[in-house]
Parts: C-alpha cells; sequence; structure tokens
C-alpha cells in the first residue's frame, strides 16, 4: 500500500525552476526511492516511458549501478532529461563532475539526487554544488498525508511508511528495532562513521530519556564517560541523519537572562517509543514520557504544516518559556504544547505575546474542539494543524 505524496513532487517541480539539481534528503527508509521514482514515472520527463532510454535511474546501493558510475562523465555525459541518483552520498566524488555537466552551455539534464545524511556530512557538497543544488527535506508521513483522524496512529508508531503501514503494533515494533539496528551496524559505517553500534546506541537511548530537555553536554559526558566535544559530535550525527531535532534558542534581548542551550528531541515518535520500549497506544498513555512525545509530536508537525525546517523555543530565566516560535516574514507565532483535556492560559503566555512582539499564541492540545482564551491565543486539536497555515493567511478565525 502506497500513499500518495503529492506536495513532495511539488516541492520537488519547483526546486527544479531554480536549480538543475535537486537533492532529496532525510532519513533512511522514509520514502525518498519512492518520491523520487513516483516524481520521474509523472515529470514531463518520463513523457517517452516507452523508450527505455528515457529510463535514468541509478541506485548507488546496486553494485551494478556504482561499476556504471565509476566513470561517471562518461556514463552521464550524454543523457538528457530526468536523472535520478539514490543514495547519492555513496559516490561523493560524482558531485564534482555534475558541477561540470550541468555548467555546459544548453544542458540537457536535470539531476534528482537521494541522500540519507546531510550535506555537512558529505563532504563536498556545500561547496562542489553551491548555488547549482536546491534541497527538498522529506521526513516520514505527516498529517496532511495520513489525515487527521489517524494521528494517534501517526504518534505511536510515527511516520516511516512501514512502520506507518504495518499490518499490527507488533510488527510495527518489530520494523523500527530492525530499523535502529541496521542504522547502528550498516548504514552509520556506510557514511564512514566508525563509532561502536553499542555506544551510538546508548548515547541515542540517553538522548530518547532526555527528549523535549535542554541539551546538557557535561551531563552525557559524565554519563558516556567521555569528553563534552564527543557527546556533542554524537548529537551532531543523529542530527545530520535527520533523527534528532536541535531546536535552538531565540535570543534576541541580549539584556535579559536567556537560556542559550538548545532543547532535543527525536524527530520520530515511533523511534522514540520504541527506544523507551513502548510498544502501543496503552502503554504510552501510562507512560510518564507521554507529555514530552506529545510535545515532539506536535512541534514536528507544526514546522511540517508551515513547510519549516527550522524553529526555536524560548525560555527566559524568570521561567517564562514558548515551546515553539515560528516565524513567516515579519509575522511571529508562538505554539504551546499541553497534553491536557482543557488547557488555559498561564503567565508564560503573556510573557511570550509582550516579550517576543507575537502575533498570535496557539496552545496545541489532543482533543477535538478549537477554542479562544483570549484575543490573540486559542486553543487548536493537533489534528487541525494541516489546515492552519491556510487559515492564517485568511485571517481565522482559529
Amino acid at each position: 500500500m502506497l500513499l500518495p505524496r503529492p506536495s513532495v513532487h511539488t516541492r520537488i517541480q519547483e526546486a527544479f525552476t531554480v536549480h538543475p539539481i535537486v537533492a532529496l534528503t532525510g532519513p533512511r527508509q522514509c520514502g525518498k526511492t519512492t518520491a523520487a521514482t513516483e516524481f520521474a514515472k509523472a515529470s514531463e520527463d518520463w513523457a517517452a516511458r516507452r523508450s527505455r532510454q528515457s529510463r535514468h535511474i541509478f541506485d548507488l546501493e546496486r553494485p551494478r549501478d556504482r561499476q556504471h558510475l565509476r566513470t561517471p562523465e562518461r556514463t552521464l555525459g550524454g543523457l538528457s532529461g530526468l536523472v535520478v541518483l539514490d543514495e547519492a552520498q555513496r559516490a561523493p566524488s560524482i558531485f564534482e563532475i555534475l558541477r561540470v555537466l550541468v555548467d555546459r552551455p544548453g544542458n540537457p539534464a536535470r539531476f534528482l539526487l537521494t541522500g540519507s545524511a546531510s550535506p555537512d556530512l558529505v563532504r563536498g557538497v556545500s561547496e562542489t554544488l553551491a548555488g547549482r543544488v536546491g534541497r527538498v527535506p522529506l521526513a516520514g508521513f505527516d498529517l496532511n498525508e495520513v489525515g487527521p483522524d489517524r494521528w494517534q496512529d501517526l504518534w505511536v508508531r510515527g511516520g516511516f511508511p512501514r512502520s506507518f503501514l504495518a499490518t499490527n503494533d507488533a510488527r510495527s515494533v518489530r520494523w523500527r528495532e530492525e530499523f535502529i539496528a541496521t542504522f547502528l551496524e550498516r548504514d552509520l559505517p556506510g557514511l564512514g562513521i566508525r563509532i561502536p553500534a553499542a555506544t551510538l546506541r546508548r548515547f541515542w537511548l540517553m538522548v530518547a530519556h532526555w527528549h523535549g530537555q535542554v541539551w546538557n553536554a557535561a551531563e552525557f559526558a559524565r554519563s558516556l564517560g567521555s569528553s563534552e566535544p564527543t557527546a556533542r559530535r554524537y548529537l551532531d550525527i543523529l542530527a545530520g541523519t535527520y533523527l534528532v531535532r536541535v531546536l535552538p534558542p531565540w535570543v534576541e534581548n541580549m539584556r535579559k537572562r536567556q537560556v542559550r542551550s538548545p532543547r532535543i528531541y527525536l524527530r520520530d515518535t515511533g523511534l522514540l517509543h520504541s527506544l523507551l520500549d513502548i510498544a502501543d497506544a496503552d502503554e504510552l498513555a501510562a507512560h510518564p514520557k507521554v507529555g514530552a512525545s506529545f510535545e515532539g509530536f506536535a512541534i514536528e508537525h507544526t514546522l511540517a504544516a508551515f513547510d519549516r525546517q527550522e524553529g526555536f523555543f524560548w525560555r527566559a530565566r524568570t521561567g517564562a518559556e514558548i515551546d515553539l516560535l515560528v516565524i513567516r516574514g515579519p509575522r511571529r507565532y508562538g505554539f504551546e504544547v499541553k497534553f491536557a483535556d482543557a488547557p488555559g492560559t498561564t503567565r508564560s503566555m503573556h510573557a511570550a505575546l509582550e516579550d517576543l512582539r507575537l502575533d498570535h499564541i496557539f496552545v496545541i492540545y489532543p482533543g477535538e474542539e478549537p477554542y479562544p482564551l483570549d484575543e490573540r491565543i486559542s486553543v487548536l486539536p493537533v489534528s487541525s494543524l494541516p489546515d492552519l497555515p491556510q487559515r492564517i493567511a485568511a485571517g481565522g478565525p482559529f
């Protein structure tokens, strides 16, 4: 079973209007290969698909395709139309050849790359292809793709397609456990990262227990028996492979005392639950991390709804805080996440409205009905997040 992802195709097509190369990036098994193949089938470059010569798809994890690309300029130089290079980070030497090819006068080809590591982890992407590559980030399924009625399934199982679409909870859990093991034992070594799997699994588990809290390098270093730079390197690896979100603090008024360290979240709640040994919705409801899990889920899907890769949190030394700050042009929106039946206003919200000059605060909760708390504070169900940007653009009401 496949869920359609038309918004992904739209973003790829928009990126191609500006750049000759588009990089579709995200964690392993999030659907990048399927999205790239479906885009190729739907694109105008696939119009002559009855001819095999129009099918230019290379999977860098297949030995045969890697062999073909040992001489990339010869293999790619004569192609036109759309060329897909799946898991392109496996052959970073190709990036320099791509720069030469797309700089040709009247370049007849467009290149769609997929990759499971951020450009910061793949040496040469940002430098070699600077100005030539547009980036389209891809995560697992979002609320818009699965439908708002299935938000609880998405929260419990996470958005990885095979986890979400599993026929039962037990198979979903099994898939996630195998994903974690494969990522540590095969995928990271394939990226040239040589850290013992047991060590990084222990760190990953620590991050799961720290989910939603402010990063403390000294605490992680003590628990690992390592240095603070080593702990930060491990965090950078999980963030760079799209598994951890490092949510930076918003610091605007330098004269006020504010928290300056980031918060950390596992980006996929299904993986979070597997690391915490949570098997289903009943176990999640009884777990002490249920509120933090819901907070991370709401933050990820808020950013997805606003098509933002970067957000911020804000916390003053007085205790006032806001879980998420999203900036759209001149507008600023705050988000508080409450795992409660009927959340109300707090002094933190009013402090954030004043100190951050917010246009509105949205309180996201697991209920079903929206309701106002104040002229600039509204409570919204988490299931309504996909429609929120359009409602803002239309001027509310919320």
